[in-house]
């Protein structure tokens, strides 16, 4: 069994002094919940005549409760929000009956809830070292729905926090989806949506992955954008699966380049589980993201923080037996300042938080993150990929 190289991580928000000035942080992280479901069996149901926008769009509903819903058809067609304008349809995942009482996970009500209070754990302890606080803005992969992050952050460790919730739907054949949580009193939403990857197999069937969730917004008055990634994984081999991984790759980059030109001086934060490590071609070659400052330019505007973490032997995961940095944090240039403490945020820290509670300590994962499932066995633990978490800082002038 190799040995893997994992560090701590961090985010922020908090009030300290450096260099006789005062300093306000804000953390900006994410963590793979790792298969966070309800105990209840649904489906996906699609009302057409409502505005993409309105969460009830595309929300997941009990499948007991679908003899209930207006349907227009039974749809055959491709899933596409444009193509559904109009029609009320029901869309089926291939898990819809694996996370329920009866199923061979056992998963009821006990489990849920100690699956809810150990995500909520680890998210309320992000960056808490710097700030005593939880973080700012956080992430969310392996979501359910939206009831599940629901109940996430009415968890006790989070419910302070007064959370918001950014999250649609995804056509995902699994119904995994992606979200962002964030402290209300310190982001302004001002506007979200979701951009579509439309990925292929060899055969030249779709295949219905998670779009790219971008959220705008004003943290603590500056106008940043947060990117929330789950490309597409390995499945049938690294080489094989690449090109959907540089597709995903080419729509964020399209996103980030067009919020850069609509928003002068805008910040941009794209972050979540790329399936590909900062040297892979989708996030080295085709969205450009650079190992080091100095390389930032007009051409190379985006700076993977985690490059170095990667050179120097971190680990997010462990993905066949090879330790993997597939949980990344990439900026927008005028993110980075090398001065430590200027006017506006710029990054602090970027790091893999590893205490040893979130680290397998026997058997044949050893070393690997504690995960929450060993085959259908709930296992108690927290999840298959280490969170990743940043640190933005800005001098503190009280008003």
């Amino acid at each position: 069994m190799k040995k893997f190289v994992f560090i701590f991580a961090v985010l922020c928000f908090t009030f300290s002094f450096s260099q006789q000035k005062q300093v306000k942080r804000a953390t900006i992280a994410f963590l793979n919940v790792e298969n966070l479901w309800d105990t209840i069996a649904s489906a996906d149901y699609i009302d057409g005549t409502l505005p993409f926008s309105n969460p009830k769009f595309h929300r997941s509903v009990p499948i007991d409760s679908i003899k209930f819903l207006e349907t227009t058809e039974d749809y055959k067609g491709e899933w596409v929000n444009e193509l559904l304008v109009g029609k009320k349809v029901i869309r089926h995942q291939i898990l819809a009956t694996d996370f329920t009482v009866n199923s061979p996970k056992r998963w009821g009500t006990k489990y849920y809830n100690q699956k809810l209070a150990n995500e909520a754990k680890v998210i309320s302890e992000l960056g808490r070292q710097y700030t005593n606080d939880n973080p700012t803005i956080c992430g969310l992969i392996e979501v359910e729905n939206r009831q599940v992050i629901e109940d996430l952050i009415k968890q006790p460790a989070l419910a302070k926090s007064n959370y918001g919730i950014v999250h649609y739907n995804s056509y995902d054949a699994r119904g995994i989806d992606i979200a962002i949580i964030y402290q209300k009193n310190r982001f302004l939403l001002q506007n979200s949506y979701t951009k579509e990857i439309k990925v292929y197999n060899e055969d030249g069937k779709r295949q219905y992955t998670r779009d790219v969730l971008v959220a705008i917004g004003l943290l603590d008055g500056e106008k940043i954008a947060v990117f929330m990634n789950h490309w597409p994984s390995r499945s049938g081999g690294e080489a094989a699966s690449q090109p959907r991984r540089n597709a995903a790759a080419a729509v964020l980059k399209a996103e980030m380049d067009k919020l850069s030109v609509d928003y002068p001086g805008i910040k941009l934060i794209s972050m979540g589980d790329y399936n590909d490590d900062p040297v892979s071609p989708s996030l080295k070659k085709h969205l450009g993201a650079v190992e080091n400052p100095e390389s930032l330019s007009d051409k190379t505007p985006y700076y993977n923080l985690m490059y170095k973490l990667y050179k120097s032997g971190v680990a997010s995961l462990a993905y066949r037996d090879a330790p993997n940095l597939f949980d990344q944090i990439i900026v927008s240039k005028n993110f980075y300042s090398p001065e430590k403490i200027t006017p506006t945020y710029t990054i602090f820290k970027a790091e893999i938080y590893a205490p040893s509670y979130l680290v397998n300590k026997e058997g044949q994962w050893k070393g690997y993150p504690l995960r929450s499932w060993d085959g259908d066995r709930f296992t108690g633990g927290y999840s298959d990929h280490f969170p990743a978490v940043s640190v933005v800082q800005k001098e503190y002038i009280k008003k």
